[in-house]
């Protein structure tokens, strides 16, 4: 199990940073488009505009936390299908209707 909590902490590990990579690289890219600047280097920085540092917070904050995400569900698929089994950590959380309607009292 040891060498499947490894891989898996590797497969993910790799998703999650690629997907950031790619969606931070979309984003400033998207940014500059819209705005035709770029983006803030440093949203804390007082002499970024607060609406931009507040949206490209927003923006860049949920666009990434989403990539990373997905990117992560990505793996887990993949690895459930390679070893027949969900990752060390990953458990189904019991969300089918049927088995809700089972579990309440």
């Amino acid at each position: 199990m040891a060498s499947g909590s490894k891989v898996w902490s590797v497969m993910s590990l790799a998703a999650a940073l690629g997907a950031a990579a790619i969606t931070k690289k979309a984003l400033d890219q998207s940014w500059r488009v819209t705005t035709g600047k770029n983006p803030p280097a440093n949203p804390a920085d007082p002499d970024v505009d607060l609406w931009e540092a507040v949206m490209w917070a927003a923006v860049s904050g949920t666009a990434i936390a989403v990539a990373r995400m997905l990117a992560a569900r990505k793996a887990a698929n993949y690895y459930a299908q390679s070893t027949g089994h969900l990752p060390p950590g990953l458990q189904k959380d019991g969300q089918d209707a049927d088995k809700a309607e089972a579990q309440t009292p």
